[in-house]
């Protein structure tokens, strides 16, 4: 397994490295969440780079069944990376991202700083 298992402000991660299969489906969401099972994480890191073209696609539903999966199993789920360039190209696309922003479960950050940040800030609420 190359996923590496730590803990970040009192949380613990799961963080999958950029080189390795494509998220394409809810069946391949359900094996990430499998596979790290053994750490017991709360959070799972993804890097953008690991999703297929159709996840950002927002019509092509792969984001919304995938995501889906993370939800109902009940592990965060934080895209690591820059998709500057597909905002850019989709109003729907950027909507839904701040959406998923703003909320507790699913998280589009640009690098390990931004997710540092928000996790003080959620623990600080807390």
């Amino acid at each position: 397994m190359d996923v590496q298992c730590y803990e970040l402000h009192g949380v613990r991660v799961a963080e999958f490295p950029k080189m390795g299969d494509q998220l394409r489906s809810d069946r391949q969401a359900i094996e990430i969440i499998s596979e790290v099972s053994a750490c017991q994480p709360e959070l799972i890191i993804i890097p953008v780079e690991r999703f297929s073209d159709d996840f950002f696609y927002l019509k092509s539903r792969v984001a919304g069944e995938v995501l889906q999966k993370f939800v109902t199993y009940r592990r965060r789920l934080v895209i690591l990376g820059d998709i500057s360039a597909r905002l850019n190209e989709s109003s729907s696309l950027r909507d839904f991202v701040y959406e998923c922003n703003a909320g507790r479960e699913i998280w589009f950050v640009t690098s390990v700083d931004e997710l540092d940040q928000k996790l003080l800030q959620q623990a600080g609420r807390s």
